[in-house]
């Protein structure tokens, strides 16, 4: 099967208030379906790549398309609607403390004017995904940093993104619960076939997942690794339900949704 180009780069430069160049005449092109650790020290430009496609930050020069659409030619509405097909999870989670769990997941369909009978069984398939189900009612601040990182992912794929950025999401996790939250991508992006691009400074889990590396060094990207690599057996400490009964269920909830 063809691949189709899905985030593409071309001599993309950033910086802030006009000061030095925090990224130069980066280029690129990731196909749809793909999952990339992005590495580089802190200060490298990780996040300013990730904000660059997630369209929160202009480029300084140089052309980003997504989906195949130039982002310079977009309106403001056409980059709200770009944004649909996207999610981003951050290190520090960002919940609304004053919300239970389920409202925390259930924020952006119900921002979607999704009617709410669907918007209940989708947040509590997602919730049972993430092996979260019977914390619903809780409220974040109740729950460990590991449970409440997982809250933000369902938050994040309870829309089927096409494209899942990650921020860091497993700097404040142990090994156990870095290792758990892996999982749950690599099973998102098997079945969902959502492109990932999770930025780490963690060493061991990308000598464990051997997903190619988008590596931010010197204002520059380079490749390490093939996009066609595949996952070797890692060592499962999985303890939750089993992913792929419950992406079965959600792409069926999802599709659901689409033919309303």
């Amino acid at each position: 099967m063809e691949e189709k180009t899905i985030i593409s780069f071309a001599n993309v430069a950033a910086a802030y208030d006009n000061a030095t160049e925090v990224l130069t005449d980066v280029s690129f092109n990731i196909s749809s379906g793909a999952f990339y650790f992005l590495s580089g020290a802190s200060g490298a430009g990780k996040t300013t790549l990730l904000r660059l496609i997630y369209q929160l930050h202009k480029p300084l020069r140089g052309q980003i398309k997504l989906f195949g659409k130039n982002t310079a030619e977009l309106t403001r509405d056409d980059i709200a609607m770009l944004r649909h097909r996207m999610a981003i999870v951050f290190q520090e989670y960002s919940l609304l403390s004053h919300m239970t769990v389920f409202d925390n997941v259930a924020l952006p369909l119900r921002v979607r004017g999704i009617a709410e009978a669907k918007v209940k069984k989708l947040v509590a398939k997602v919730l049972d995904w993430v092996g979260l189900g019977k914390f619903a009612d809780v409220k974040p601040m109740e729950l460990s940093g590991g449970q409440q990182q997982r809250v933000s992912v369902a938050r994040a794929i309870i829309v089927q993104p096409s494209i899942l950025l990650a921020d860091e999401p497993t700097g404040n996790l142990d090994d156990e619960n870095a290792s758990r939250l892996m999982e749950l991508f690599i099973q998102m992006n098997k079945l969902f076939g959502t492109t990932i691009i999770l930025a780490t400074h963690n060493t061991k889990l990308m000598e464990t997942y051997k997903f190619p590396v988008i590596h931010v060094e010197n204002h520059r990207v380079g490749f390490v690794g093939k996009s066609s690599a595949t996952v070797p057996e890692a060592k499962k400490v999985w303890k939750g339900p089993t992913p792929k009964n419950y992406f079965t269920e959600l792409s069926k909830q999802f599709d659901e949704i689409g033919n309303a």
